[in-house]
């Protein structure tokens, strides 16, 4: 950009979402660093060339475009599919207006419905999920105590009877013990330890998980890679994410046919996804892991409530596996959704980057 001052391109530089200025021939006069993240490209590759070889939207803008800057007019489309090379495409909101002072220049805004609805995770609703699963593990400890009661009794009734009743005590001790372990699930929440946080590389954590899968619960699927190589180090605790990484790669693993299918391990830098909080401020959350299957999608009726304790879309599940991962993530003031149709489900993992180390001191 020429001929604007400072403290204008610093608010250019600093917008959330992508923005490009286009001139009378819709090519690129310039683009912001967050529509360098969605494009994946720099400003200075991306500069001259035509927008709309570069963005894929899903309705007839060109001539809308074209009105708007012949009248000097602003244009909004709502919910619109806009693809960029080789992204899915997102919903996304386009804001376009000419710009002041400088004739047949407009400037183009993007925002992705997804990042805008994943930005404004509702405080209250966390909380009240914190204060069920809280009940709920107060409710584990005591349950287990008469559960004990129950198994002994029946174990000591089974030393002396035999046939179907014998069948029927072997049954309680079965039951009981089965709930014993669901309950030991839910306790999980309340013992799980605070996160250790240090500089973790994740391609080694999703490795380590790759590796442990093909060697068990996913021996029948194939697990390929899709790194970007320059990802920076993320800030967490290695353990846990790995542990998160296992449920979803099991959750994928399970929801596929006996014959098995393909997960893939995706990871990329989009710059521009911040998660607002309540109070205002912003977390910067670059580092992107999706977990892609081609399995058959989640049921419908649960796609809202999926991170929610005790819903599941497996027959006996316990519906705690993704409730923990979501606690681990958003104690690693992260991100984690899911896009899922027949045929692919996505997983999409959202975490900050470490700090940059500080330059030692001379002597």
């Amino acid at each position: 950009m020429s001929e604007i001052s400072e403290a204008e391109y610093a608010l250019w530089s600093s917008l959330p979402v992508p923005a490009f200025l286009v001139d009378e021939d819709d090519r690129i006069i310039d683009v912001n660093s967050a529509g360098e993240g969605f494009l994946n490209a720099s400003a200075k590759t991306l500069r001259h060339q035509p927008v709309w070889d570069l963005l894929a939207v899903d309705a007839p803008l060109e001539e809308a475009l074209g009105r708007a800057r012949e009248n000097g007019t602003p244009l909004f489309v709502n919910d619109v599919d806009v693809g960029a090379g080789h992204r899915a495409p997102l919903q996304c909101g386009l804001q376009i207006a000419p710009l002041t002072g400088r004739d047949g220049v407009m400037i183009m805004m993007i925002t992705p419905r997804e990042l805008a609805g994943r930005m404004t995770q509702s405080h209250s609703v966390k909380s009240a999920a914190q204060s069920a699963i809280g009940m709920a593990e107060m409710l584990a400890h005591e349950i287990k105590n008469p559960l004990a009661g129950i198994t002994g009794a029946a174990q000591l009734l089974s030393m002396n009877i035999g046939g179907e009743d014998l069948e029927l005590t072997d049954l309680i001790v079965e039951e009981s013990r089965r709930i014993v372990k669901l309950l030991e699930q839910v306790e999980q929440f309340g013992n799980l330890t605070q996160p250790d946080f240090k500089p973790v590389n994740l391609h080694d954590v999703l490795d380590r998980a790759r590796r442990s899968a093909l060697l068990g619960f996913g021996a029948h699927m194939k697990i390929t890679e899709d790194y970007d190589p320059s990802l920076p180090m993320a800030y967490g605790d290695a353990d846990q994410l790995l542990q998160v990484v296992l449920n979803l790669l099991k959750n994928a693993a399970e929801a596929a046919a006996k014959e098995g299918g393909t997960i893939r391990l995706h990871t990329f830098f989009e710059h521009s996804f911040r998660m607002r909080r309540a109070d205002g401020s912003g977390q910067s959350l670059p580092l992107q892991i999706e977990i892609i299957d081609d399995g058959p999608g989640l049921p419908e009726t649960i796609k809202g409530d999926i991170f929610d304790p005790f819903v599941s879309g497996k027959e006996n599940g316990t519906g705690l596996g993704l409730a923990l991962v979501s606690k681990i993530i958003s104690e690693h003031d992260g991100w984690i959704s899911v896009d899922s149709v027949p045929g692919q489900t996505t997983f999409r993992i959202s975490l900050p980057r470490a700090p940059l180390a500080k330059p030692q001191e001379e002597s």
